[in-house]
């Protein structure tokens, strides 16, 4: 089949990395893929070394204009699928697919995302055949039904390939600049955790008078904004916290945690318990997040009550100083990945997608 992977954000996220991951494995399936993303972004530099086509294209205001210029692409390389990620690409792909006459649009929803559907993305169903794929079951039971879409939902899982994260802990904790001394947690957030996230903070400052090793590393797009250094600030632990930020690099920082805490929402948070997962890295997370997808309670990490920091850090001091269950719940995980959440199984339902979209019967 001749695929298209279509994204107009610039940053990296974790939508746009299931897509790159996507995109080179279809390809290694004997599938034509091409990845239309915007020039100099994020998501340019990651696909710099990727084994499928990339074409970079400049922003367009209007969803017209990008339609157009999608259009000519579509028709001249015959595509038979256009993957999406947003409520914004949707009508652009679905235009362009009328435009050329060719062309089913699938439309990928984050995890534990609700169905948010445009005026133009409602008008955009009938423009053309267009799936949504979930990547869950539970969220495709909960998604309202959609006449005009005409087709049942497909689930599409996230995973991970857990060979790429078997380099020792020791290695990770050295290129981390992290002492053995040192109980380093790291916690993922968003731009829309800032309230979890103050929970995190909290729970470091009860910890502090009694673990003088304890430090905290916050990754994660405004992860290092000005409301979270000044929450830190009057709570008085910024010495013990590391404000990273985003990274490219963020790998190598959750493999040398002793605990992975998880505050961000939709695909960044999914990927980000995948990662520490794999890593063995035990994760917390408080209850009704989508960490609970894949994390099981007192199995693989500890699912914590929201908004209760004494509890909160009572489990994390308890946890801390219990190596053994800690180690037992990293591999607990890297298992629970390895089975449920392979890479090569997102892969396929990708595959699967295309396939079931492209049948115009």
């Amino acid at each position: 089949m001749r695929i298209l992977f279509y994204i107009e954000a610039r940053a990296w996220t974790g939508s746009a990395r299931a897509f790159a991951a996507a995109a080179q494995g279809l390809e290694g399936r004997g599938h034509q893929v091409i990845v239309v993303c915007e020039a100099e972004s994020a998501i340019a530099e990651h696909l710099q070394s990727a084994t499928c086509e990339v074409v970079s294209a400049r922003a367009e205001r209007s969803v017209m204009g990008a339609a157009l210029r999608l259009r000519a692409l579509l028709a001249r390389r015959t595509i038979d699928v256009v993957f999406v990620p947003g409520d914004r690409e949707q009508p652009v792909a679905a235009t362009a697919a009328w435009l050329a006459d060719r062309g089913a649009v699938v439309r990928r929803l984050p995890l534990g995302g609700p169905v948010t559907l445009s005026r133009s993305g409602r008008f955009a169903l009938r423009l053309a055949a267009t799936r949504l794929a979930f990547s869950s079951e539970d969220d495709a039971r909960a998604a309202p039904r959609l006449p005009s879409a005409g087709f049942d939902p497909i689930v599409v899982p996230l995973g991970v390939d857990v060979q790429r994260y078997d380099a020792p802990r020791s290695l990770a904790r050295e290129a981390a600049g992290v002492s053995a001394a040192t109980d380093l947690i790291v916690c993922v957030g968003d731009g829309d955790s800032r309230a979890r996230l103050g929970m995190v903070l909290r729970v470091i400052a009860l910890l502090a008078p009694r673990h003088p090793g304890l430090r905290l590393a916050i990754l994660g797009r405004d992860a290092d904004s000005q409301d979270v250094r000044l929450h830190a600030a009057a709570l008085r632990i910024t010495r013990l916290v590391s404000f990273v930020g985003p990274r490219d690099d963020h790998a190598a920082i959750l493999g040398a945690a002793d605990l992975g805490w998880i505050v961000a929402d939709g695909d960044d948070g999914a990927f980000a318990a995948l990662d520490l997962l794999a890593f063995r890295v035990p994760v917390l997370a408080e209850r009704g997040t989508i960490a609970r997808h894949f994390v099981p309670d007192g199995i693989a990490g500890l699912l914590l009550a929201p908004a209760d920091p004494p509890n909160a850090a009572a489990a994390v001091a308890r946890l801390l100083s219990l190596r053994d269950e800690r180690e037992a719940m990293g591999n607990a995980g890297r298992a629970r990945v390895a089975r449920d959440f392979s890479e090569v199984a997102m892969i396929e339902a990708f595959e699967r997608a295309a396939i079931a979209a492209g049948d115009r019967s």
